[in-house]
């Protein structure tokens, strides 16, 4: 399994934690920055993570700023793209199981490292549970992109 990961200055702690924390089980992983503290743009983040998914680069997409939403809409402008704003265990099983979202956000100002961590294995460890009614779901999703 191969992770993209991206943050903007506000994630940067977190994502620097996340990558430790995944390598240590042996993931790869593609850090697409920001490296340092200074301001940034989220946006540029979450296109370049976002790309390396829908490129088929990197099987599942990590993404982190202050709150997660800014890096969660901006994903989710991208066609393709699935990705949920996670702040609890359950969520981000659910998001894997249900919605298939092949990439996920988190805020660092408001979760956690520990909590994070834990978000992190729940997303990554989760499959597709691929039920009929889940998969219909997630083509209505798709349609709504040509509008």
């Amino acid at each position: 399994m191969k992770i993209a990961l991206g943050c903007d200055h506000g994630g940067l702690e977190l994502k620097n934690a996340v990558i430790a924390h995944l390598q240590g089980k042996g993931i790869e992983t593609q850090d697409f920055g920001a490296y340092s503290d200074e301001a940034s743009d989220y946006s540029d983040y979450a296109e370049a993570v976002c790309s390396a998914v829908i490129d088929k680069k990197a099987d599942l997409g990590i993404l982190i700023c202050g709150t997660g939403v800014g890096m969660s809409v901006a994903a989710n402008k991208i066609s393709g793209i699935r990705c949920a704003l996670l702040g609890n265990v359950f969520t981000a099983k659910a998001t894997r199981s249900h919605n298939d979202a092949n990439v996920m956000s988190m805020g660092a100002r408001v979760t956690g490292v520990g909590l994070a961590l834990e978000i992190v294995d729940a997303y990554i460890d989760t499959p597709f549970s691929n039920e009929t009614r889940h998969i219909n779901r997630i083509n209505k999703v798709a349609d709504l992109e040509k509008r």
